[in-house]
């Protein structure tokens, strides 16, 4: 039987703002018949920050993957307001340039810009992360957080509204994690973008304006942040 969530009350308020994020009933199994996500849910309102917990094997990554389109869904309907930017767990795996400049224009030579235009693109974008004096600097000499603040960089050139994140942090120190968070709470702040964040990190819950609990392949329980977190605290395996 699917987890079906409680309706509770700052869920309901969450939704007011025009969903960003749709997905209604939506199952996903493997070749080998193993279901990944069974009959799941969620909306994310339009310009809100929201985080997707869980432990490993609930599901997270998959459906975030089918968000992007990296998976093909095969039941229920997903509908995305807007261009989808798309963050992976580990930076090397989609910086594919030597220079930070150069890696966050990649994405746009297919909009055929002229140099200016280019140019105003990259800067803008690298602005917006804090990294606009790191434009030459090689890839290989960022920290782990400045790489994924250039593949977040990336999204924002190409005008991304929608924000995807797969676990951004899992490979940082502490204090790059947090730094991470808050540079994306301060983009969905200050452009409007809509955040999806996948996390495992109860801490991480402090920055979000609310969360999904993902069990068993479908959402468990949903709303207020610092709820969800006192309700795992104990029982939650980080």
């Amino acid at each position: 039987m699917p987890l079906i969530p409680p309706p509770f009350p700052e869920s309901r308020s969450a939704a007011k703002a025009p969903a960003a994020i749709a997905v209604e009933d939506v199952s996903f199994y493997w070749p080998s018949g193993a279901a990944v996500l069974r009959h799941c849910s969620l909306e994310v309102g339009q310009g809100k920050f929201c985080m997707l917990l869980g432990n490993n094997g609930s599901g997270k990554s998959t459906l975030l993957r089918l968000l992007a389109k990296l998976l093909a869904r095969q039941t229920g309907s997903i509908h995305m307001s807007g261009p989808v930017g798309f963050v992976f767990q580990n930076p090397d795996h989609q910086l594919v340039m030597p220079t930070v400049g150069a890696d966050v224009a990649f994405g746009l030579v297919k909009e055929k810009l002229s140099e200016a235009q280019m140019k105003k693109r990259v800067e803008d974008a690298l602005s917006a992360v804090n990294l606009w004096h790191l434009q030459r600097r090689p890839i290989y000499a960022l920290s782990g957080g400045q790489k994924q603040r250039v593949a977040i960089a990336g999204a924002i050139a190409q005008n991304c509204q929608i924000l995807l994140l797969d676990e951004p942090t899992a490979l940082l120190d502490p204090d790059s994690q947090i730094d991470l968070v808050r540079q994306v709470q301060a983009l969905v702040k200050s452009r409007g973008l809509t955040a999806l964040w996948v996390t495992h990190r109860l801490a991480e819950l402090d920055y979000c304006d609310y969360a999904f609990l993902l069990e068993g392949g479908a959402v468990s329980d949903r709303g207020d942040p610092q709820r969800l977190k006192q309700k795992l605290k104990t029982s939650y395996i980080e």
